[in-house]
């Protein structure tokens, strides 16, 4: 994994082994001015952010704010589904997608999975589709099979939205939906996607219009999903 700025992200006691394995603190000699914050309810501690890159995150949804220049959408992509078939993204159009690469032993699992599926049934008759790629980039923590990702995914948390092959989301390997997605939006944490959960909302037109950490749990996006439905 390429070297790079950001903070760490520590995970709850339940999850301390896997947070050993979480990368180093921001790169020595960066200069910036540092804010804390809050807290968030899963017992994730929160990451320090500059001051100029905080109020960048305060950008509303609905509005791309592309950090490299591209004209491509996330329609211009083929991906492949949780069984090996090929799934052209452009069948989403006109959908507001909520994009997360997801894990079945994470500390943050029970909770993510669970707020998923709420608001995909509250939600998926009104133009709204999340897109599940699991990756066991991160402490090793989405080990499984395919089959039996699907079957812990649907089986235990009922989930019905669409889950994907597994994939790389960092490093040389990195599925070419993923490299779209952090060139579209650098976010605080960089090109680098941190750790399990970390969420993408895309517009109607398939453009990146926000980028979440992986501290931020689905209920704290509903608003911002919202308001591109009405869009």
């Amino acid at each position: 994994m390429a070297p790079a700025a950001f903070t760490s992200l520590l995970p709850a006691a339940s999850a301390s082994a896997a947070a050993s394995r979480l990368p180093s603190a921001a790169a020595a000699g960066a200069a910036a001015s540092f804010v804390r914050l809050p807290h968030h309810p899963t017992g994730w501690a929160g990451a320090s952010v500059s001051a100029a890159t905080r109020t960048a995150r305060r950008r509303a949804p609905g509005v791309a704010y592309a950090t490299a220049a591209t004209d491509k959408s996330i329609y211009d992509y083929t991906v492949k589904d949780i069984d090996g078939k090929d799934v052209p993204l452009k069948k989403f159009k006109n959908k507001v997608l909520l994009i997360v690469n997801v894990a079945s032993q994470c500390g943050l699992t029970t909770a993510n999975y669970t707020e998923l599926s709420h608001i995909y049934e509250k939600y998926k008759t009104q133009g709204f589709e999340i897109l599940a790629f699991p990756c066991n980039q991160f402490g090793a923590q989405e080990p499984g099979s395919n089959s039996q990702i699907k079957q812990f995914a649907c089986t235990r948390f009922k989930a019905e939205f669409p889950i994907f092959d597994k994939v790389d989301v960092n490093g040389p390997n990195t599925a070419p939906i993923y490299k779209f997605l952090k060139s579209s939006a650098g976010g605080f944490l960089g090109d680098l996607v941190k750790w399990n959960f970390e969420k993408f909302l895309v517009d109607k037109n398939g453009k990146v219009v926000e980028r979440y950490p992986p501290t931020t749990s689905p209920f704290q996006i509903e608003k911002d999903i919202q308001k591109l439905i009405a869009a």
